[in-house]
This record gives C-alpha cells, structure tokens and sequence, in this order.
C-alpha cells in the first residue's frame, strides 16, 4: 500500500502532470492506494470537488491505532520545538503512514521535516 496527500490527489484529479501523479496513476492501477482520513476530510471539504465522492469512496481508507492522537501531537512538537512548520492536518497526515508503516506520496515539501526527525517514508 501507499497513501497520498492532499496536494497530490488533488493534481491527480486536475489532471496535472508530476512524479507524484504518475506514482498515484501507478498505485490506482494496481489497488495500492489508500487515504490518510485527514485527506478524504480535506478532499470532502472542498466546494469544488464535492463531485468526486464516490471516486474517494473506492479507495481504501487507513485505520487509527489506538494512541494515534497522543503520537500525532508528540511527533508535530518534535518539528516544532525546532522551529520547523508543522501544520496539524499534515501531522496528523504523516501521522497515519509513520502508524501504518505506509509510504506518502506528497507535493508538499513541508513532509520533508517528518521524514528527516519523524520517521515518515516519502515515496
């Protein structure tokens, strides 16, 4: 399995061009893909994209483990403390794969920050 970000699917959807969007081709085409909860949260929130729900709904959603929310927060101070950006929805992104043991194909490059000090796998 492999998760995305928000900022990737949603140039996925666009139709944009990119590694990431190629890795998320790649992943739909062999039932690889999953979703973090935080990005089917961000994708559902979002006016222009509402059409897309029963898209979002084949892909397989990533289960919390128990302490999730204590290990969210624990891992955002770590970034923090250090005076890197860690905004809460991609904590709790980055949160989910490092649980899960998950790659995240992401655009976002603050992800970079979670993977030097966090243990997160960017793909």
């Amino acid at each position: 399995m492999i998760a995305t970000d928000t900022s990737s699917l949603v140039a996925y959807l666009s139709g944009e061009a990119g590694d990431d969007v190629r890795r998320i081709e790649a992943a739909v085409a062999s039932d690889d893909l999953c979703l973090p909860p935080p990005v089917l949260s961000e994708l559902l929130s979002k006016p222009d994209l509402s059409q897309i729900e029963s898209l979002l709904s084949d892909i397989p959603l990533m289960d919390l483990s128990p302490g999730f929310w204590d290990r969210a927060g624990r891992t955002r101070r770590v970034l923090r403390v250090r005076g890197l950006k860690a905004a809460l929805a991609d904590s709790l992104i980055a949160q989910c794969c490092i649980d899960a043991d998950v790659s995240l194909i992401a655009r976002d490059r603050d992800y970079r920050h979670f993977e030097r000090w966090c243990g997160l796998k960017l793909a």
